[in-house]
Formats: structure tokens, C-alpha cells, sequence
């Protein structure tokens, strides 16, 4: 398993330096009057080619490893790694064409997202079994294409959920990593290496990634990256459940719950002001802990200032993080305390932003 993370690593962290260096002209194209624009000069925002390259060439070395005998202790399979290249391409594809054109509306990558979703509910037999709750778990057993339907939903929508968050230096990514380990961890506990090394892979990709990305932002994921992230957990996630009785469905809820109920509430405050969800703003739970609590940076030089301060908002957002990565490690097998995390989460979550948008910020996080 190591030498998979390590193959993945490599390969993308040698990727992006090629991108870094040959990139850069395609980064003029990103207009600089855009909402969710916290950056100053013109950054390659092709870091998701890089993922790409090095979680195929860590699902390549899994495959060609089982096939020639290594002992690598897993046995991934052609078509099982094939499967999983097949799906994650339109909507991975389609980021990359709109990170590089800005031509690309939303309706025609969330219809890319949704092939991709098509593909693993019908390559993989992706479907959601049970959502731990007695009523509505015998309803998916009775007319189970409601679980594929929601597997669907999950798998189209989480991209684009990352989409939302990815707006800092190592915020998206770090959550991608945090998520990965915790489903790999979850997986090698249960016997499942094959699940475990297709996240693995991913893991080391993304940590090749943040290598150049940060503190330096020296290269953005963009829109492939986020949906590259996002297609892949959603299948992992979903996969693991549906194979292994003993994880709750709210193991991989409780992982994801922050750029889900990101995605949820921006939805929400939108459509509260008649605005469409589809609209860019800059008034996700990221952005205004850049606006309004990210303060204490001064530094002579504006684009220095700018990325200082770009790089101390993440780890606020790191944090919240753990407080449900954490919980959902150890208690993955009991529902009722992860659906309490989760609406420990919620709650915590729409206190903190009220707080933020009324400046009723206490001191010691004005730093």
C-alpha cells in the first residue's frame, strides 16, 4: 500500500511542476472582477491534471502489480481500475475544459457530473442500501432503484460541493486528503485493500498536489481537480457501505458533512434573496473568514499580503474539518452517534456564520 501512495505522489508531484512551467498562459483567461477570486497574478489552475496523472499511475501500478504477481497485498483488477478511470473522465474532462476556456456553463458540468454518476451506478453498481433509518431502509429494499437513484444524487452533486470549498490554498485539497485516509483507514480495517488502495492512490495524488500548493500557491486545482475529488470519494464512499454491513451510512455523511452542508445552505441564502444557486458570490462560510477574521497580516508588498492571508484561512477551515473527521473515525459503526455529530455540525455551523455576518466574532479568533 505504501508503494502505491508513494508512486502517486511522485507522479503528481512531478506533473505539476511540468504544469507549473508550461501553464501559466492559460491562466490570463481567468478574469480577475470575479467573486471567488482571492489571488493576485496569474496562477495555472490545472493542478487537477496532475492529480489525474498521479492517482492513474498509482491505479496502473496496483493493476499491473496483481497481474504480474508482486505482493503488493491487493488485487485490483483491470476492469475494476478501468471502471474507475471510465467514470471519473467526463466529469473530470469537463473541469479541465472549463478551467482552461472559462467557456463552459454550469448546466453542461453538472450534466458532465451526472454521466460520470451514470457510469459508476452502471460500471460498479454503485447504489445506496441503507440509510440507517428502520422506515426508510425497508423502502430502499422494496424498490431499490430508489437507492441507485440516491447514490446518483450523491455522486453527481459532492463535485460540485467541492467545487464550492475549493477557494483557498490547501483548503479542498487537505479536506480530500483528510477524508481519503479516514475511508482507507475504515477499509484496511474491514479486509477491503482493493477499496482501500483505489482512495490510497487518491491520497498521495493530492498530497503531490499540495506539495506546490500550498503555502506557495504556486497552482490551483480548478475545476478538475475539484471534481475529481469529489466523484472519486462519492464512489468510495458509497461502495463502502454498500459492501461492508458493519459501516454506518452516516460514517461517510459525517466525513462530508462540511462542503455538503456548504453546498446546501449557499443554496439555501440563495434562493432566500431570488438569486440562482448557479450564481458565483462571495459569501461561503470560507470567504467570510477571509473577509472578516483573517486579519492580523500586514506586509509592504499587496500580492505577499494577499497570499498570506490566503494561506492563514485555511486552517481555520482545517479545523473544522476535524471536528468531524475525528468523531467519524472512531464511532464509523454507530449511527446514532454520528447523525448526532452531524446535527452537532449543522448547528455549530449556522451559529458561527450568523456570528460572522453580525461581526459578533469573539476576540480570540480575530487574529
Amino acid at each position: 500500500m505504501v508503494i502505491l501512495l508513494v508512486c502517486s505522489f511522485i507522479a503528481s508531484l512531478l506533473s505539476a511542476v511540468f504544469l507549473i512551467r508550461v501553464a501559466r498562459s492559460h491562466a490570463t483567461h481567468y478574469e480577475e472582477n470575479k467573486p471567488q477570486r482571492f489571488h493576485s497574478g496569474h496562477i495555472p489552475r490545472l493542478g487537477g491534471a496532475g492529480v489525474f496523472v498521479g492517482l492513474v499511475i498509482g491505479w496502473l501500478t496496483a493493476a499491473i502489480a496483481g497481474r504480474a504477481g508482486f505482493s503488493l497485498n491487493v488485487n485490483v483488477s483491470w476492469v475494476f481500475m478501468m471502471s474507475w478511470v471510465l467514470l471519473a473522465l467526463p466529469a473530470v474532462l469537463g473541469g479541465f475544459y472549463e478551467d482552461v476556456t472559462q467557456r463552459l456553463s454550469v448546466r453542461y458540468r453538472l450534466a458532465l457530473t451526472a454521466a460520470s454518476a451514470g457510469l459508476a451506478c452502471w460500471l460498479l453498481g454503485a447504489a445506496v442500501v441503507r440509510l440507517g433509518v428502520p422506515g426508510i431502509d425497508g423502502w430502499l429494499i422494496v424498490m431499490p432503484w430508489t437507492g441507485v437513484a440516491l447514490a446518483f444524487l450523491g455522486i453527481c452533486g459532492l463535485p460540485h460541493a467541492f467545487n464550492i470549498i475549493d477557494g483557498y490554498n490547501g483548503l479542498a485539497g487537505t479536506v480530500a486528503l483528510l477524508v481519503c485516509v479516514a475511508i482507507a483507514h475504515v477499509a484496511l480495517q474491514l479486509g477491503d485493500r482493493d477499496l482501500a488502495a483505489m482512495v490510497v492512490c487518491l491520497a498521495g495524488a493530492t498530497a503531490g498536489f499540495l506539495f506546490w500548493n500550498y503555502p506557495r500557491g504556486l497552482i490551483f486545482a480548478g475545476d478538475g481537480g475539484a471534481y475529481l475529488w469529489g466523484v472519486v470519494i462519492a464512489v468510495a464512499s458509497i461502495l463502502l457501505v454498500q459492501r461492508h454491513l458493519q459501516v454506518s451510512p452516516w460514517f461517510p455523511m459525517l466525513l462530508l458533512i462540511y462542503p455538503v452542508w456548504e453546498t446546501i445552505f449557499s443554496i439555501y441564502r440563495k434562493l432566500v434573496r431570488g438569486v440562482s444557486p448557479g450564481v458565483a458570490d462571495a459569501l461561503h462560510f470560507h470567504q467570510l473568514i477571509y473577509r472578516r477574521i483573517v486579519r492580523g497580516v500586514f506586509h509592504d508588498d499587496a500580492s505577499r499580503r494577499m497570499l498570506m492571508r490566503n494561506n492563514r484561512t485555511s486552517p481555520y477551515l482545517w479545523s473544522f474539518t476535524l471536528l468531524t473527521v475525528v468523531p467519524a473515525v472512531l464511532f464509523w459503526n454507530n449511527t446514532l452517534v454520528l447523525m448526532a455529530f452531524c446535527a452537532l455540525f449543522v448547528c455549530s455551523y449556522v451559529v458561527v456564520y450568523v456570528a460572522i455576518i453580525r461581526f459578533k466574532i469573539p476576540h480570540w479568533l480575530r487574529r
